[in-house]
């Protein structure tokens, strides 16, 4: 007898099955075989099936209570989804087994192939991010080698063994920052005449530095910037000051972001460079913003409301919102879709983007359908022929259909 690989298993048949008293495995399995003998012809005879590797090992598991067995069949199917189905139909025409009066009622046909798409899903997810976590990626080796290069050139200048680049001696004209790693984002961007403040108390070589150097005091752009702006007023007379922009930091700054601060540096002898400049860069972001909300993100809300009410002219919701609203969360991010009977009982779970050849070539039409995705003009328009009364999605290409399409905020 051959065996179907569990590789290539595609689908489980899983029935509910109950017993009028009390039988064992053996006689449902037999029951199986016998009793769906010659009903489907030779092409779907189970015991072909099975030899040729298209209908695997039939699971039974029983539960024997006051006289009375039940319990559950599942059925391996390496075949397509069509004759799958009719092989679940063909099952529940099973009403006796041995001695015992028999119903079978299939509950479900799982797709394994969505189960193992996602675990590959979210296991990839894991893997990626452990990637993430652990593998720098080129940038961040480029940027490692960069900065310890650029550490490499810091001098410890004056008494004060501050830090400081290379130029710092020769260059008539200098930058003081307040840290060790300002000194090095300025480096890293070509600029090497900084000296950091790093926090001394002693002050003699920053004094030095102001009396016999042009100095152009450069600080971040938050609170403590404007304090180390006071400070330095009182060691002496600063030539100009600039700031980061407003929230950033000197060590942060990209070499554009340091070219235009230090174009907007101003005199000392004004009142501060905060209070004159800062409305300037306001002035030029926040047009920007207001008209990012006029054009894009406000049409966008209108849009969404008016195609939403249009493919629901009738405003059906059905008694069983809860139930179908659960449903509808245990699916998103699945891109599958459950198929419902008249008793809301689940078919069947498939693929979304099979969904329309599956209702072609289902004999039987579901009641409803709840899924991961948006209705296309095709589902609707099978749906339709189908009878099928609502679906449970997102969102809808077609507007004139006599099918409910629910939203599953509304349930």
């Amino acid at each position: 007898m051959g065996k179907i690989s569990p590789v290539s298993i595609k689908y489980n048949i899983v029935a509910h099955i109950s017993l009028s008293s009390i039988a064992e495995r053996p006689d449902v399995i037999g029951a199986v075989f016998g009793q769906t003998e010659g009903l489907l012809g030779t092409d779907l005879e189970l015991r072909e099936l099975q030899k040729a590797g298209k209908i695997g090992r039939i699971e039974v598991n029983l539960r024997s209570s006051k006289g009375k067995s039940e319990g559950e069949i599942i059925i391996p199917s390496s075949m397509g989804k069509s004759e799958t189905a009719i092989v679940a139909a063909a099952v529940e025409t099973i009403d006796r087994v041995g001695p015992c009066n028999a119903k079978i009622k299939v509950e479900r046909v799982e797709d394994v192939r969505l189960s193992k798409r996602e675990f590959i899903r979210d296991r990839a997810k894991e893997l990626l991010k452990n990637l993430i976590d652990t593998m720098p990626d080129s940038q961040e080796f480029t940027k490692e080698v960069s900065d310890d290069v650029k550490a490499e050139d810091i001098i410890s200048y004056g008494i004060d063994k501050l830090p400081a680049g290379p130029d710092i001696r020769d260059n008539e004209e200098i930058i003081i920052v307040e840290g060790r790693a300002d000194v090095i984002n300025l480096l890293k961007h070509g600029i090497k005449n900084s000296v950091a403040l790093n926090g001394s108390g002693s002050n003699k070589t920053i004094s030095k530095l102001i009396k016999e150097k042009t100095v152009t005091l450069f600080v971040d752009g938050d609170r403590g910037g404007d304090l180390v702006i006071k400070k330095m007023r009182e060691l002496g007379d600063i030539d100009q000051v600039t700031q980061a922009p407003d929230g950033k930091e000197v060590e942060e700054l990209t070499m554009k972001e340091i070219q235009k601060a230090l174009r907007a540096k101003t005199s000392e002898s004004k009142p501060t460079r905060r209070t004159e400049t800062r409305p300037v860069r306001r002035t030029e972001s926040r047009p920007t913003r207001r008209t990012y909300n006029r054009t894009e993100s406000r049409p966008e809300r209108r849009t969404y409301d008016r195609t939403r009410t249009s493919y629901q002219p009738r405003k059906f919701v059905p008694r069983n919102g809860e139930q179908l609203k659960q449903m509808a969360e245990e699916i998103v991010g699945t891109r599958g879709a459950f198929l419902l009977n008249k008793e809301n009982e689940v078919l069947g779970r498939v693929p979304v983007a099979e969904l329309v050849d599956t209702l072609k070539d289902m004999s039987e039409s579901p009641q409803a359908i709840i899924m991961d995705g948006e209705v296309s003009i095709d589902l609707a328009g099978i749906a339709d022929r189908k009878r099928i009364r609502y679906i449970v999605a997102n969102a809808s290409k077609a507007k004139d259909t006599r099918v409910n399409i629910i939203n599953p905020k509304d349930l």
